[in-house]
């Protein structure tokens, strides 16, 4: 199979070969940018494989033909990257691995091309590109990794149970190439990862997280998380998500399955973003009701208050996941704590105050929380989720028209703490945000408007009922 090159990627490929050639080191291009030419998905890092030492190779090539380039060396590797604005290649020799049973480090060695292929994770990672002068072009094959591209399937060079046994990571990466590339996991390997997935522990969190993090990234994680589950991988890894599993009956009354139900919010917020922590907020959206889930008869199923549980266990869960505690986790929480209210409104007749609340408390995120809300509607019967989607729009359409009128994302109110103290000439207290509170609560409620004035006047009305004098004028 040819592959189609770029005038620019031949250029530089050529480059590469005959450099090598003149070491003597026959070199070749391998791994997932082998894999993407033939898929012709859009390609970016290369990896060169040489017969010999990578290192010299690249500082050889730095020195004769790239010296703008930056070359990272990362000796104990026994790689390194060459890095500039057109292009980023590491490089590395060719080498044999065995694994200790505690480490997912490797024991290395020097090796043939056909010892590099066989430790590849897997057969369509597996294949290699010789940028020999006398041979450039020609793909080598040792696995059929050709094959399983046609067929769409995952398979490993090795035995599977020794694949991932030496290395678990590589179950996270079977599952994320094939919700990435909509590709099966060859039945073989699915044992395998059930056999294996306890070898999970001698992973560190963040490998294991980066991981999770690429397959919510994919176009329909759903696949991923169902591949997680079917292995066991998902309970060791994520025990809070797989608690949402199955529906319980009492007197004949049930509820939806949450863990399915978050599944398709997920997949339907993918549809409409790929912002990787609106998608979390999706995932971690109905996280409590397992938590909160209650039986009242002559109701039946109720998950009272899931939403504030549901924000308060976003903290431990990103603590243990190592992901970020900054910004990105406040945006989860809130989405989490939010995500009812738009809802809700479908079901009521729509205040202003109402919706001036929302828009107030969700801020410049409201649009975010808008899309997980809608994402969220989901049911088995299509009419009904028509009727949702239906009132959802009049809800966006009245809260476009509030907004308009009151300009209230990310709005604060038009008295501040300080102005008060300096009105009535009192120290930092409890009546200083009792006043702050009220005049807020009534702006949202439409009882005074959203002027200055207006504030002012109630501020001091409120300042004369707790006993307070005045000091001085108030002045903006």
């Amino acid at each position: 199979m040819k592959i189609d090159w770029t005038p620019s990627e031949k250029e530089l490929l050529l480059i590469i070969g005959n450099c090598a050639a003149e070491m003597g080191m026959p070199a070749y291009i391998v791994g997932g940018f082998v894999r993407d030419k033939l898929l012709r998905h859009k390609t970016k890092d290369m990896d060169v494989m040489c017969i010999g030492s990578g290192i010299l190779l690249a500082e050889t090539l730095q020195k004769k033909h790239f010296p703008q380039a930056f070359l990272t060396v990362y000796k104990n590797f026994g790689t390194a990257l060459l890095k500039s604005d057109d292009f980023e290649i590491e490089f590395v020799g060719a080498r044999k691995e065995s694994y200790r049973q505690n480490s997912r480090k490797p024991i290395v060695e020097d090796g043939t091309l056909k010892d590099d292929l066989s430790r590849r994770d897997f057969t369509i990672n597996a294949l290699a590109v010789s940028i020999d002068p006398a041979t450039f072009g020609e793909l080598i094959d040792c696995f059929n990794g050709l094959e399983d591209l046609d067929n769409k399937i995952i398979r490993t060079p090795l035995e599977p149970a020794i694949t991932f046994s030496d290395d678990p990571l590589r179950m996270l990466r079977a599952i994320r190439f094939a919700a990435r590339l909509h590709f099966k996991i060859d039945p073989p390997l699915i044992t395998a990862m059930k056999e294996n997935a306890k070898r999970m522990n001698i992973l560190s969190q963040e490998r294991i997280t980066d991981e999770l993090n690429k397959i919510i990234a994919t176009v329909t994680p759903s696949k991923g998380f169902l591949l997680l589950d079917e292995t066991g991988i998902l309970e060791l890894i994520f025990p809070e998500f797989v608690k949402l599993k199955g529906a319980e009956y009492v007197d004949g009354k049930g509820h939806k399955d949450n863990f399915y139900h978050t599944l398709q919010v997920l997949d339907n917020i993918s549809t409409n973003t790929n912002d990787l922590w609106l998608r979390w907020a999706a995932i971690l959206h109905d996280i409590a009701k397992p938590a909160t889930k209650r039986f009242v008869p002559n109701i039946g199923w109720t998950f009272h208050g899931h939403e504030v549980v549901g924000a308060r266990m976003v903290t431990p869960i990103f603590q243990r996941l190592k992901l970020p505690l900054d910004d990105k986790l406040k945006f989860v929480k809130k989405m989490v704590f939010l995500h009812l209210r738009p809802i809700s409104l479908t079901k009521e007749n729509i205040s202003d105050s109402a919706v001036r609340r929302l828009l107030f408390e969700a801020g410049d995120d409201i649009d975010s929380l808008m899309t997980l809300c809608e994402a969220d509607i989901t049911s088995k019967n299509r009419q009904k989720v028509i009727r949702y989607l239906e009132n959802f729009e009049l809800v966006k359409q009245r809260m476009e028209m509030v907004e308009a009128n009151d300009h209230l994302r990310n709005w604060q109110p038009p008295v501040s703490g300080e102005l008060i103290m300096a009105t009535f000439g009192i120290e930092p207290g409890k009546v200083v945000g009792i006043i702050k509170d009220e005049i807020r609560e009534q702006i949202l409620d439409g009882k005074i408007g959203n002027t200055v004035n207006e504030a002012i006047q109630l501020m001091l009305y409120l300042g004369a009922q707790h006993g307070l004098v005045l000091k001085q004028a108030p002045t903006i």
